[in-house]
């Protein structure tokens, strides 16, 4: 069991904490209104951030490990799990951990059990999501910034909030012609899905 303190110390080191969505909305609105295409609304965000935190704070107290190997993802409520887990009742568990955050409407368990060294596949996994991220970026039909991305053995999951199907399409299209993808697992919902209403 991990204290209390460790753990926040552990949790405030998570990879984009520094550009969280308050400093998103901030630092983006003064870059020219990059906060004013996020389709969620800033309290949406901010929610969504501190239910990223809960779950990461309830999969440290667990265990370190499966807070290490445990890709989390929230948006408008909706929790993404990927990563590699060595044993069953771990994937389970994660899962579990994330409906006990209050708060927590839908958990997406993409988490694969398999005992194959992650330190293998994570160099070239990065590698897909970077040149994804990279295309999306310069594609002028599409908001970047609407979507997030995890690779995990070759598979890219995405979730967000696409403008369109079009859009949508667009962003499946170059997923799928990036080299290494295996296959791309989509939980994007469209900005006009009845489903998001009152997120």
């Amino acid at each position: 069991m991990i204290p209390p303190i460790l753990r926040v110390a552990l949790i405030l080191t998570l990879p984009g904490l520094g550009s969280g969505c308050v400093g998103l909305a901030i630092g983006g609105a003064a870059a020219g209104g990059v906060a004013a295409v996020e389709e969620r609304s800033l309290g949406t965000q901010i929610d969504d951030r501190t239910l990223y935190l809960k779950v990461n704070d309830k999969l440290l107290a667990q265990s370190g490990e499966l807070f290490r190997k445990v890709n989390v993802e929230v948006n408008e409520g909706r929790v993404l799990l990927t990563g590699n887990v060595p044993k069953p009742e771990d994937r389970v568990s994660a899962a579990d951990l994330s409906w006990q955050v209050m708060g927590v409407k839908e958990v997406l368990n993409e988490l694969v059990v398999t005992d194959r060294s992650e330190l293998k596949d994570y160099p070239r996994d990065a590698w897909i999501t970077t040149q994804l991220k990279t295309k999306l970026l310069a594609d002028t039909k599409v908001l970047q910034i609407n979507y997030s991305i995890e690779t995990i053995n070759g598979v890219v999951y995405l979730i967000g909030i696409a403008q369109s199907q079009e859009e949508l399409d667009h962003v499946v299209n170059h997923a799928r012609n990036v080299a290494g993808v295996q296959r791309v697992v989509s939980y994007v919902r469209l900005k006009d899905d009845p489903k998001r209403r009152g997120a």
